[in-house]
């Protein structure tokens, strides 16, 4: 049938029923037959979908089976399995091309699955297939929830890592660096939720949102997000770098910077959840208090004469900090593009 547009007129018959006739090609194509019956669903953005009742949507392929080569490095193993993941594939079958795959691929395999793949098990496991099945369904952990955990994460892993810097304390900024997997396997989570949903609308409810749209801005906040956690993981990798307590002064601004960033981000972070057009827009202007506190921080490392490696590890926290702050904003100018419609 030609996807070019048919208008037709709606028309009344009787006092309250309103009529639209079919296209005659589209009714030949479906075989539909006088007195039959048709579906309709209403879409998202007020469009209607007319399905035939006994017209049934391609079934969705869920399963996937791929060749593992003998010389294939675990590393991109890894990367096959999260691509297959992410695309939607609820079982996964790993089959080794001749007779068994190498320990190192069996052992990489499973250990990256079950750290960082949601709701994934592995089902089977012999020298020659592994099997994983995604045992999570769309309404058991929406979106909303996902985003909201490592938003949270994110947050707590930056003011571990300011404190370490503070104490010395190494255990903590450690502590910091292991808990980035978390935001890593629930970022890979929702990115396979909004891949589906974009793919079929039915899914959006389920996941825990209205329409399409939101697709795109939940995408790019979960990217601001897990950048904000990876410069956390920055912060405690320069402040294990540095081996001597830091002048009072230094942290002091350090900390004031902090706190600005930190609460940019929170606060557009709640812009998002609230659709809060004012406060997205209240974190936008509060960006250059940061840029003060940054100029302040650089000066006094400068001023300090420390040595070239202790030099280094600060200004890279400083711009870490700066970075997380900018997050924020860009979280807040999302804010502002979904909800400026809505804006009196």
């Amino acid at each position: 049938m030609s996807k070019k547009m048919d208008v037709r007129k709606v028309q009344l018959t009787g006092k309250s029923t309103y009529i639209v006739s079919l296209p005659r090609r589209w009714v030949d194509d479906v075989n539909l037959k006088r007195g039959e019956t048709l579906n309709i669903f209403e879409q998202s953005d007020k469009s209607l979908l007319l399905v035939p009742k006994d017209v049934k949507k391609p079934e969705k392929i869920t399963e996937i089976s791929v060749k593992v080569l003998p010389k294939e490095k675990p590393p991109s193993l890894v990367r096959k399995i999260v691509s297959l993941y992410l695309v939607g594939y609820n079982t996964i079958r790993l089959n080794a091309e001749h007779e068994r795959m190498t320990l190192e691929q069996r052992e990489k395999a499973k250990d990256f699955v079950r750290r960082m793949l949601v709701g994934t098990e592995i089902v089977a496991d012999s020298k020659n297939e592994m099997v994983l099945q995604v045992l999570l369904s769309y309404p058991e952990l929406p979106v909303t929830d996902a985003l909201r955990r490592i938003a949270i994460i994110a947050t707590s892993m930056h003011k571990d890592a300011i404190y370490s810097l503070k104490e010395s304390d190494n255990e903590l900024a450690e502590e910091v660096v292991r808990t980035d997997d978390e935001v890593d396997r629930f970022n890979f989570y929702i990115v396979r939720q909004l891949k589906a949903a974009v793919a079929d609308e039915t899914i959006l409810k389920e996941i825990g949102l209205d329409n399409a749209r939101d697709c795109l801005g939940y995408r790019l906040v979960t990217k601001s997000v897990e950048r904000v956690s990876d410069h956390a993981v920055n912060i405690a990798k320069n402040s294990l770098a540095i081996k001597k307590p830091i002048d009072s002064a230094i942290f002091e601004v350090l900390a004031e910077m902090s706190s600005l960033a930190i609460a940019a981000f929170e606060d557009s972070i709640n812009s998002f959840f609230g659709k809060d057009y004012d406060c997205a827009d209240e974190v936008i202007e509060r960006k250059g208090s940061v840029d003060i506190c940054e100029e302040k921080a650089i000066s006094q490392i400068l001023e300090k004469k420390y040595d070239a490696e202790t030099t280094s590890s600060l200004r890279l926290i400083v711009e870490s900090i700066r970075r997380t702050a900018e997050y924020g904003s860009d979280i807040a100018e999302i804010v502002l593009n979904l909800t400026a419609l809505n804006k009196p």
